[in-house]
């Protein structure tokens, strides 16, 4: 199962870079993040590890596996069962800075979680993509 949402924004790229990859501060502008803990110190990079709490989900680590300064990081969530990848992609265009949220559900239970969690996954990374947009735009 697969689920994107991207979002336009009147903002540099830079700018929308660096709240959107700056994992801590994520409880202070979107409202699906309750708390944050990075579990290493410094940049996020490969191999950083953050806990996620989030409302209606249970509590999750995720470990960062690509990262592009400035253009891209994904990162993975192990359950019993199932892989949650989230992938956080920001683009310059003529129209102005896209940000692109992607969660894709895999393993022996992938499907069936994906498919019990769509509506609110759905509803969780379009409200990310949005307030991501507000914040970057009133900067």
């Amino acid at each position: 199962m697969r689920f994107d949402h991207s979002v336009t924004i009147d903002a540099p790229a830079e700018r929308v870079w660096a709240i959107f990859s700056d994992v801590a501060q994520w409880p202070t502008w979107t409202p699906t993040i309750t708390a944050v803990e990075r579990l290493d110190e410094g940049p996020l990079r490969v191999g950083s590890r953050t806990r996620i709490r989030q409302p209606k989900l249970p509590v999750a680590v995720w470990e960062v596996t690509e990262f592009v300064d400035g253009q891209y990081f994904e990162w993975i969530a192990r359950a019993p069962g199932v892989r949650t990848t989230g992938g956080h992609r920001v683009t310059e265009t003529p129209e102005g800075t896209v940000a692109t949220a992607t969660v894709i559900q895999e393993g022996p239970l992938g499907r069936l979680f994906g498919r019990l969690l769509a509506k609110l996954t759905k509803e969780y990374i379009a409200l990310e993509c949005e307030s991501l947009k507000k914040v970057s735009e009133r900067q």
